[in-house]
């Protein structure tokens, strides 16, 4: 019977700290300094370019809720309160701005979602073609199985996507 308790232990104890690490993860990026890191790091002209991405938000978070993460990351990115750095700040903030009013108007959010949609699509395809390969190989599984590097899959033909997107709505400007 003592042997039943010690792994019932380590699994609520695994639990209870995979628990903390999300909640310390979710509050390291409520620092303006972060936030603004985040939203100018380098490859930010196209990763910026998925609104869900810039306000953090799931695509099938509804409207209500992605206004209350705008709200919170426009005050936190906000020029005024960044003295120490007004013009990052208000790099950040623009980029914030301009994923609320994509996402708030219906038509744009829409097309957002349809590239996300894409995205699960071809990445769902691939992943299939990848499993063949692998099992005429002899091999049981795929990388992607994880969920989070399925999640990662996805992001990565989202960015992709998003990017494909802006440069031939450049190429139409010109």
């Amino acid at each position: 019977m003592a042997r039943n308790v010690a792994p019932e232990k380590d699994v609520k104890f695994d639990e209870f700290y995979t628990e903390v690490k999300e909640i310390e993860k979710r509050d390291s990026v409520l620092t303006p300094k972060q936030q603004i890191e985040r939203l100018l790091r380098p490859g930010s002209t196209y990763r910026n370019l998925n609104p869900f991405d810039v306000l953090q938000v799931e695509p099938d978070t509804a409207l209500e809720e992605i206004k209350k993460k705008y709200r919170r990351l426009s005050i936190l990115v906000h020029p005024d309160k960044n003295q120490d750095d007004p013009e990052r700040a208000q790099q950040a903030f623009e980029a914030v701005n301009k994923a609320w009013k994509t996402l708030e108007s219906e038509e744009t959010r829409k097309k957002c979602l349809d590239i996300i949609e894409e995205a699960v699509g071809r990445t769902d395809i691939m992943l299939a073609e990848k499993r063949k390969k692998a099992k005429k190989e002899g091999k049981d599984g795929i990388p992607e199985d994880d969920p989070a590097k399925y999640k990662h899959a996805i992001y990565v033909l989202t960015m992709k996507l998003f990017a494909d997107m802006e440069r031939k709505r450049r190429e139409l400007a010109e």
